[in-house]
């Protein structure tokens, strides 16, 4: 039976409103992805560090103030493993919409020399902001005879091979800290590694190490116990205004401080950069964020993408230089 003219343009006239609705939908969808629309789905945080930790807690105080703004879920997901790579190689290689997130530390570019990376990170990251920084302090074990830097460092010559210096970890902050002070006031000190801070302040309180460059976050509460000789940064900290930096002292490269920051993959629009850039600095401004980020023993951050892009090449070009002078390797 042969089709009517009028079945014909009945059938003509449903295909051609499904067409219609398949490419508005499409339009609909496409028009949803734009910056402009940003954000309208989840956001994850992705933190490549064990739950528990400060760089967790940062992250999950970001995506609260976040989610309260913009009215959208934002999850934090610990992908910890493989010194950090884990995470950020799962952010690197991910979506650049905006929608995954990374939430690092400076180890980020501290490992460029130091391990075979399956990311670039100062090419395959757009920059954010620093949420926090944490200057490290230069302790002394408290039974030393010693009240200053310079008094530490004749003590340490005039007893060669008879003194220590902790890290939390090979190749750490805490660690080129150390080896940087051994190569500039030609100290013999003995690195001693422990599996994190808390150990390394146990081993300290307990008499274990001679001295140690202590995260002024994590170890604040201890401090007191030490002999303090020296900070990290530029200018002395606002509740340890006493104790001199190590620049005033006459050594150099100890400009960089830890951070905890926000990443974006690097191919992210623009748009959305300027967007999440914007809300990170609105926050990190609240006064009960920067109270928070201060009780912590950190120094709020807030700083543009192309103000942090400045500090992460300086700080990977300073650490780089640290790592090959002192011939550190992991291996």
């Amino acid at each position: 039976m042969q089709p009517t003219f009028k079945s014909w343009t009945r059938h003509i006239s449903r295909r051609f409103t499904l067409a219609t609705l398949v490419c508005l939908m499409a339009f609909g969808a496409a028009h949803a992805q734009t910056p402009a629309a940003y954000p309208n789905q989840p956001i994850k945080f992705i933190v490549p560090y064990p739950a528990g930790g400060a760089t967790d807690a940062l992250a999950r105080m970001m995506a609260q103030k976040m989610q309260e703004s913009w009215q959208q879920n934002v999850v934090v997901e610990n992908k910890p493993g493989a010194g950090g790579t884990i995470g950020a190689n799962q952010v690197a290689k991910g979506p650049a919409d905006g929608y995954t997130v990374l939430f690092s530390i400076v180890a980020l570019v501290q490992q460029i020399p130091l391990m075979k990376l399956p990311y670039d990170p100062l090419k395959d990251f757009a920059p954010i902001t620093r949420v926090a920084v944490s200057p490290s302090v230069l302790a002394a074990a408290p039974t030393l005879p010693v009240n200053n830097l310079q008094e530490f460092v004749s003590l340490v010559k005039a007893n060669p091979g008879k003194h220590s210096i902790g890290s939390y970890g090979p190749g750490t902050s805490a660690h080129l800290q150390g080896a940087l002070l051994n190569l500039q006031s030609g100290l013999d000190l003995t690195h001693v590694p422990y599996q994190g801070g808390a150990p390394l302040v146990t081993a300290m309180m307990g008499g274990q190490l001679s001295s140690a460059f202590l995260d002024a976050g994590s170890s604040k509460q201890h401090l007191p116990k030490f002999k303090l000789l020296g900070v990290t940064g530029t200018e002395r900290l606002s509740w340890l205004p006493q104790v001199p930096t190590l620049k005033e002292q006459g050594l150099q490269s100890y400009e960089p401080m830890g951070w905890f920051a926000l990443l974006l993959p690097a191919a992210t629009p623009k748009p959305v950069i300027d967007k999440f850039s914007a809300e990170s600095q609105r926050i990190l401004k609240l006064p009960d964020v920067r109270e928070k980020i201060e009780a912590m023993g950190l120094i709020p951050g807030g700083e543009t993408p192309e103000s942090f892009a400045k500090v992460m090449k300086s700080d990977a070009d300073i650490y780089a230089r640290i790592i090959r002078d002192a011939k550190i390797s992991l291996n």
